[in-house]
């Protein structure tokens, strides 16, 4: 996985955290920390679409906050995860591997 990717999902990552940040935060610490994974988010996300597709790009970064948002809440705060959620988030993810797959074989149909 080349720097771009890795970034990228830095960028999902600190998407979840803001997201969940947005229902959560209780204190001025938190808020801070909020405001910083959206500013790191979204650095991010724009940094990236200079190397990766930008349709591609949006969709992984999107993807892992949606599905990051929905386990986190699990995970963390106790929210309920029935059989249509699970269901839901694998197929985005499916759907997230299949955009990077395809983006790379155009990379590759492009070179040639």
């Amino acid at each position: 996985m080349n720097r771009s990717w890795g970034l990228l999902i830095a960028a999902g990552v600190c998407e979840v955290g803001w997201v969940s940040g947005l229902k959560h935060a209780s204190n001025a610490g938190e808020w801070v920390l909020t405001a910083l994974g959206i500013l790191l988010s979204f650095a991010g996300l724009i940094y990236v679409s200079r190397f990766l597709p930008v349709g591609t790009t949006y969709a992984v970064f999107t993807g892992i906050g949606a599905a990051g948002t929905v386990m986190a809440e699990f995970l963390f705060f106790s929210v309920p995860l029935n059989a249509g959620k699970l269901i839901l988030v694998v197929v985005l993810i499916v759907g997230i591997a299949g955009l990077k797959i395809t983006s790379e074989v155009e990379k590759k149909e492009a070179r040639e």
